[in-house]
C-alpha cells in the first residue's frame, strides 16, 4: 500500500505518543531521556513542528525501538494463507518480517520413537506451545509431558523428538532458519524411516 508523504508523517506522529503513552511517559519524561525541550516534542506530536532525521533517530533511542520501526509502514498484504502438507498434518506461515522465522501447525497421533536412533539434532532453536492435547517432548535422555497451552523452547542442537500422549495433539511451532531447514531435512526423509531399523555401526 502506497503512503504519502503526509500520511506517513502524521502515522509516526502518533505513533511516538502512541509508544510514549504505553512505556506511561509524560511529556516532560520522554522530552529528557530524548534530550529535547518539552514544547518540542509536543509540537512533534501534535504536527506543528517539522519531524528532523536525528530528532527521529533520537526518539527512536529514547522509545527503545528502532529508527525502520518508527517510520515503517503497513502493507496490503495482511493476511497471510498458510502452506498446507497434508501428507504430513503441517501447515506452515512464513514470518514476512522475519525472513528466517516459519511458524507450523501440526497435528500428531503417534507417541514419540522409543528408539534414539530416530531423534534428530541439527542447528537452530525451537519454540512450541500445545494447542490441544498432551504431548511428549523427548530431549537427550529427558522426556516431558506438555500440556495444552503449555510451550516448551529448546535449542535443536540436543537430540530431540516430539509425539502424542493418549490421544491426538496439536501443536503450534515457530523455528528459526537454521532449525526450519533441519526439519525440512527430516520431513524429507520420512518415507525412509518407516522402513525397518539396519544395525548402526561406528
Amino acid at each position: 500500500m502506497e503512503h504519502s508523504t503526509d500520511e506517513l508523517d502524521g502515522l509516526v506522529r502518533k505513533r511516538i505518543r502512541a509508544l510514549r503513552v504505553a512505556q506511561g511517559w509524560s511529556l516532560e519524561e520522554l522530552a529528557g531521556r530524548a534530550n529535547l525541550s518539552q514544547s518540542s516534542l509536543s509540537r512533534i506530536e501534535n504536527g506543528q513542528r517539522r519531524l528532523a532525521l536525528d530528532q527521529l533517530v533520537t526518539l527512536a533511542r529514547a522509545l527503545d525501538t528502532t529508527l525502520d520501526q518508527l517510520v515503517e509502514t503497513a502493507s496490503d498484504d495482511v493476511i497471510i494463507s498458510p502452506m498446507t502438507d497434508g501428507a504430513h498434518g503441517l501447515m506452515r506461515w512464513p514470518v514476512k518480517s522475519a525472513p528466517g522465522m516459519t511458524v507450523v501447525r501440526q497435528r500428531m497421533t503417534e507417541p514419540p520413537p522409543d528408539n534414539p536412533a530416530r531423534m534428530r539434532a541439527h542447528p537452530g532453536h525451537e519454540w512450541l506451545v500445545v494447542l490441544s492435547g498432551t504431548a511428549v517432548l523427548m530431549l537427550g535422555h529427558r522426556r516431558f509431558r506438555v500440556e495444552t497451552n503449555q510451550a516448551a523452547e529448546f535449542p535443536t542442537m540436543l537430540p530431540h523428538a516430539i509425539g502424542a500422549e493418549g490421544g491426538p495433539c496439536e501443536i503450534l511451532g515457530i523455528f528459526d532458519r537454521d532449525a526450519r531447514r533441519g526439519h525440512l531435512r527430516d520431513t524429507r526423509r520420512t518415507a525412509k524411516d518407516c522402513a525397518p531399523d539396519l544395525p548402526h555401526t561406528t
